[in-house]
């Protein structure tokens, strides 16, 4: 096996630490990388989101686009939390699944309320869109789409570039014939492939994103009505005869209260009496 010159080695491992510097760790700035061999290669620039870069997409392949729907709805409903349930298994039907899941108990004269995180396929959101609007009336839809294709070829891009040059920095650690070409080599390597990880954990969520739509459903309930006053004689006399025992309830609860207290206060004045009749006998 040839081995490679100690310059040459001090070479290689010069540029490594030039790329991981420069090129690999740089992440979405749009900068460019070096070249493991000396030369330089143009990475992909950064892709921003939004609708800036519409219009790179729609030049793009259908294969190539990819869009992140994200949307907001809000839904009054009689029993938010049976809305909640219905909402979750309305997710389930099409393969979706509830990241989150929050509900208030009813009180305050309100009947409770939950907000759901629901994550549909793509291809299903206009479908469990019409679905939920099915749980109430709906006060409240809002819906965006942001085109990240560009930046899913930058990914695919800055990925296959990494990827060649573990492979090219692994074979020239196979002929390096000094400790310091082997520390040299072997860090660019280990700093390349924690990139590679990094990116490789983006594109993986980025591709969720894409695949897996997210809705934000929020339920809530109508504040209850007071109840209507009597509306004839038979009413309005349990309505009174109501406030009667409810009158003499609070009477007797009252008493119940200040009972002890009565009795303590009477023996006092009755202890007092006696005193004072007693100190007007001896006078």
């Amino acid at each position: 096996m040839r081995h490679i010159p100690r310059t040459a080695a001090l070479v290689a491992a010069l540029a490594a630490a030039t790329l991981a510097l420069s090129g690999c760790s740089a992440g979405f700035t749009g900068s460019t990388g070096a070249s493991d061999s000396g030369g330089a290669s143009q990475l992909a620039p950064q892709a921003a989101d939004g609708g800036s870069h519409g219009s790179a997409d729609e030049a793009a392949s259908p294969e190539d686009r990819a869009l992140v729907v994200t949307g907001e709805i809000t839904v009054t409903a009689e029993d938010p939390i049976a809305a909640a349930a219905k909402a979750t298994e309305i997710a389930a039907s099409v393969g979706g699944r509830v990241d989150a899941r929050t509900e208030y108990a009813p009180r305050d004269g309100q009947a409770g309320s939950a907000t759901l995180t629901l994550r549909v396929p793509a291809d299903q959101v206009d479908e469990v869109r019409a679905r939920l609007d099915e749980l109430g009336t709906v006060d409240h839809t809002d819906f965006s789409t942001v085109s990240v294709g560009e930046r899913r070829r930058d990914l695919d891009s800055r990925i296959t570039t990494l990827e060649a040059s573990i492979a090219r920095f692994t074979a020239w650690l196979a002929t390096a014939d000094t400790t310091g070409d082997l520390i040299s080599l072997e860090t660019a390597i280990a700093e390349r492939r924690g990139e590679l990880e990094r990116l490789q954990a983006e594109q993986r969520s980025l591709e969720d994103q894409v695949a897996m739509s997210t809705i934000t459903l929020t339920l809530r309930s109508a504040a209850l009505a007071p109840s209507e006053g009597p509306t004839d004689f038979w009413e309005g006399l349990a309505t009174g005869w109501n406030g009667f025992v409810g009158f003499w309830s609070g009477v007797a609860v009252a008493l119940g209260v200040a009972l002890p207290w009565l009795v303590l206060l009477g023996i006092g004045a009755a202890v007092a009496v006696v005193l004072v009749r007693r100190a007007g006998r001896t006078a």
